[in-house]
């Protein structure tokens, strides 16, 4: 193994960017790896990880080995608080690295490991510290990682909340319903992607000049303190491109959360590969859909800027913040079996949550050997059930495509009324609409020439006078 330190190894011009991208252990590097290679304008590239001979093999020049002490350069073992005390070491160092005019920082990592889970908080913390604006790209385990994993990353990504303006989530298991089946190295592949899109998405809608331009404090404005966000990114080309595009990346299932309905900022990014072929109607379509999508009450900050390679494809990106807290947080609901009543129980601090743990997992295996017994469902025979049909996933496109060519019939009617001549206009407000229909109607009696008679008959059947209940006097 070769000698050379990578304890702290920086761009030597000393002139760094504003926006630095961060890959903390195995995934992050990775990841950060083929950002370096498809190359994202504007930011300075980082890895960091405890394990020496992974930071030899990276293309990247900004090396930092953190925890050479504690770890000797051999890795984190998969072990958080290995990778958390290795960044604890080494924090004089990060804080160095960040001082350098940083404005923004993305921390990408892999959750369910050692180095990344562990280190990522720590160097979110600090970046925090400088107040540097902090977004975290991260993605959770596949399924088949095991559950252990799967609970390392939780905790890992729970810990950055507490440290990071925005945290951005990807699921790992979702490329497997996106990409279907592929190779090992395919799936980790297309995670690196991903992470990459996200980066360099937000990244590129400061750094790359364009027709309509966001600056930092857009961003800013944004990201800030907004905790979980949800990002979408969808490329379509050909007919109704825009709109597709649009869809596509507000369905994204890529993300832990797609719904950006409720969402107080919408960072969007529209690039383009040939300007002078993207439309007006096109850029409205978009910001249209975006915002009806998201409600009213959000604020759209937009960008649009062009990329050759994309050739006549469009590429719509889309960054919600600022969801509603108390829609945020995880409050755990436990269910009063003997009075069938809903009680809320909220974790106040880590103390409270670490001191009552193990005397909730005891309650826990009571209340699951209640709901088990409760859980058996008896059927007689001769009872009238009602069948439950749940829909299925192709029951709900069809409604989907339905509903989406109704509104598109909608559409295209109100914009038929738009290109009416005069002569139309003025026949349509000029004519009732029962005639222009041809809609025959009932020719009623005047109320002068009713037919009720004005004698009456008494109880022996005998004609007495006027009707005492018919008079010629208006009431």
């Amino acid at each position: 193994m070769s000698d050379t330190s990578y304890e702290f190894s920086i761009n030597p011009s000393g002139e760094g960017n504003i926006i630095k991208v961060i890959g903390v252990g195995g995934g992050g590097s990775n990841a950060v790896n083929h950002m370096y290679k498809q190359g994202i304008q504007g930011v300075d590239f980082y890895v960091c990880n405890t394990d020496k001979q992974a930071l030899e093999c990276s293309p990247v020049n900004n090396k930092m080995q953190i925890g050479s002490k504690l770890t000797e350069g051999l890795g984190a073992g998969a072990n958080p608080d290995v990778g958390k005390n290795a960044a604890i070491e080494s924090k004089e160092e990060i804080r160095k690295m960040l001082e350098d005019g940083t404005k923004m920082v993305f921390i990408t990592a892999g959750m369910g490991g050692g180095t990344g889970t562990g280190a990522a908080p720590v160097i979110a913390e600090v970046a925090k510290d400088l107040g540097i604006l902090t977004v975290a790209i991260v993605t959770r385990p596949f399924g088949f990682e095991g559950k252990p994993k799967s609970r390392r990353a939780d905790q890992g990504i729970e810990d950055l909340k507490e440290q990071c303006d925005t945290v951005l989530v990807i699921l790992n298991d979702k490329l497997r319903e996106v990409y279907g089946k592929s190779t090992m190295k395919e799936a980790f592949s297309q995670a690196d992607n991903v992470l990459s899109r996200g980066s360099k998405s937000i990244a590129e809608i400061i750094t790359v000049a364009g027709n309509i331009n966001v600056d930092f404090e857009d961003v800013r404005t944004v990201m800030k303190d907004s905790g979980a966000a949800v990002m979408g990114s969808a490329t379509t080309e050909g007919e109704n491109r825009a709109r597709r595009a649009a869809e596509g990346a507000i369905t994204s299932p890529l993300l832990n959360n797609t719904n950006i309905y409720g969402a107080k900022y919408i960072l969007l990014s529209i690039v383009v590969g040939d300007e002078d072929d993207f439309q007006m109607d096109e850029l409205e379509e978009i910001t249209e859909y975006v915002q009806e999508q998201a409600g009213e009450d959000a604020e759209i900050i937009f960008g649009q800027a062009n990329d050759d390679s994309l050739g006549k494809s469009i590429n719509v990106t889309i960054i919600a913040t600022g969801f509603d807290e108390d829609e945020q947080k995880d409050s755990k609901k436990v269910f009063d079996l003997e009075s069938n009543k809903l009680k809320m129980k909220v974790k106040n601090s880590k103390e409270d949550f670490f001191d009552k743990q193990d005397e909730e997992e005891d309650d826990l295996e009571m209340l699951l050997k209640k709901k088990a017994q409760q859980d058996k469902i008896v059927f007689e025979l001769e009872g009238n059930y009602e069948i439950v049909h749940e829909e299925t996933e192709e029951e709900k496109k069809k409604r989907l495509e339905a509903q989406y060519q109704a509104r598109r019939e909608r559409l295209e009617k109100l914009k038929s009324v738009g290109e009416m001549s005069n002569d139309e206009l003025k026949n349509k407000q000029e004519t009732p609409a029962y005639m222009r229909k041809g809609v025959q109607l009932n020719i009623l009696p005047h109320s002068s020439e009713s037919n009720v008679s004005r004698f009456r008959l008494d109880e022996k059947n005998e004609i007495l006078g006027d009707n005492k209940f018919l008079h010629d006097n208006v009431d």
